[in-house]
């Protein structure tokens, strides 16, 4: 057991951590098409089919991009695509689902107390709201409201708002919000993957066989990348989220994550509207900053993050341990102080991430974290302000391992 949580540990780092390395590369290269985009210029004899053009300093040099709206007359010799960024995004964030919701699915994807189900059971419902948000998605983009950019976008927003309160009656607020991330986030990578990437395809091979491409596929693709832009902010809130009980583990945590959606979209329009040298609107700022103090409100005005933790059956095993009475004092008397319903520890006013250690449940529940940060590391207590000592951590160490045996 003790081979076996250290090693997931460190898997679900190495996965997290590819998982920022390939997001970094995909929203890097996202932001810069979209800002290049918006920032094209038309001058007198530019070449034949060519849209537009900018020129740009990095590194020590200029570049002179242009842009074709359509393609080229012909298959230029070099041609870059941008695609596996996506992919391995999407790919290493689901490998993380599988780690961290998958694998612990008792304690941070299924509430009995929100709705009980088996763990097979919740893992196929998850399964099957990452695919019914991309297949809903498509299907209103495809529809003749696809051809009002406006219209779209609100219903798309009805929807996202729908969804953010149907998986917080499914799932675990952490996993809710989390889901809601991998949702929209699937539905970026499979706008490259099932439409802007096919149709630049069709426009090569027409290029190829001598043929002038329909421009109609460059649109669909130039909107699929636009939702795309405008999406990122939010996911990356959601991603993070599950770090912060004040943005999942309140009553109205839907209503935050669908304040979230709006005010990624005001950062995102900033920032266009500038790189498209359309002014400088910063009420962008002021809207979303009023925003987040809305959701700071909402996360505090009920305050539900106290109450009576249920034991799982799965961590029931650690409360039946002969260990369990000396590990109950030990974290009562070195964690609790922060780790409460009602931190004492100066100012601490809310247990950080949550995590709270004052009752036989709550200390059960976050055993395997007890174990990682307290026993075989000293993350916890931070610098150690509460004197815990080696004994005490080695008691946590067997605590853990020794659990149903």
């Amino acid at each position: 057991m003790m081979d076996f949580a250290i090693f997931w540990d460190w898997l679900s780092f190495a996965v997290r951590w590819l998982h920022v390395v390939t997001g970094i590369a995909w929203i890097g290269s996202s932001f810069y098409f979209v800002a290049l985009d918006l920032g094209l210029r038309q001058r007198p004899g530019m070449a034949a089919g060519a849209f537009g053009e900018e020129w740009q300093v990095h590194g020590g040099g200029f570049y002179h991009v242009q842009k074709y709206l359509v393609a080229p007359a012909e298959m230029p010799e070099h041609l870059t695509w941008f695609k596996w960024e996506s992919y391995a995004t999407w790919l290493s964030g689901f490998a993380m689902l599988c780690v961290v919701y998958y694998a612990g699915a008792d304690l941070f994807l299924i509430d009995p107390n929100v709705l009980a189900m088996s763990v097979p059971t919740g893992i196929l419902l998850s399964l099957a709201t990452i695919g019914v948000g991309w297949v809903v998605y498509d299907l209103l983009c495809r529809s003749p409201l696809g051809n009002s950019d406006t219209g779209l976008m609100l219903v798309l927003y009805g929807v996202l708002v729908f969804m953010a309160w149907g998986l917080t009656h499914l799932f675990t607020g952490r996993a809710a919000f989390l889901h809601l991330g991998a949702i929209t986030a699937t539905i970026m990578s499979a706008n490259v993957f099932m439409v802007i990437i096919p149709n630049q395809k069709i426009v090569v091979v027409d290029l190829i066989a001598g043929r002038k491409p329909d421009p109609k596929y460059g649109k669909i693709a130039k909107q699929r990348s636009l939702h795309n832009n405008y999406l990122t902010l939010p996911v990356l809130f959601l991603m993070l989220s599950n770090h912060y009980p004040l943005a999942f583990g309140t009553e109205f945590n839907w209503v935050i994550a669908s304040l979230v959606f709006i005010i990624g979209v005001l950062i995102r329009h900033y920032f266009n509207t500038r790189h498209a040298r359309k002014g400088n609107p910063t009420w962008t700022w002021l809207a979303a900053a009023v925003l987040f103090v809305v959701i700071i409100w909402l996360s505090t005005a009920p305050k539900l993050l106290t109450g009576e933790v249920k034991t799982s059956s799965a961590a029931q095993v650690y409360v039946a341990s002969a260990h369990f009475p000396a590990v109950r004092d030990t974290v009562l008397g070195r964690c609790s102080m922060c780790h409460a319903a009602e931190p004492s520890y100066a100012g601490i006013y809310h247990a950080p991430k949550g995590v709270m250690l004052d009752t036989d449940a709550g200390i059960a529940e976050h055993a395997g974290e007890i174990y990682l940060q307290a026993g075989r590391s000293h993350a916890m207590p931070p610098a150690n302000v509460t004197q815990i000592t080696d004994k005490e951590r080695a008691l946590l160490v067997a605590w853990f391992e020794g659990a149903g045996k």
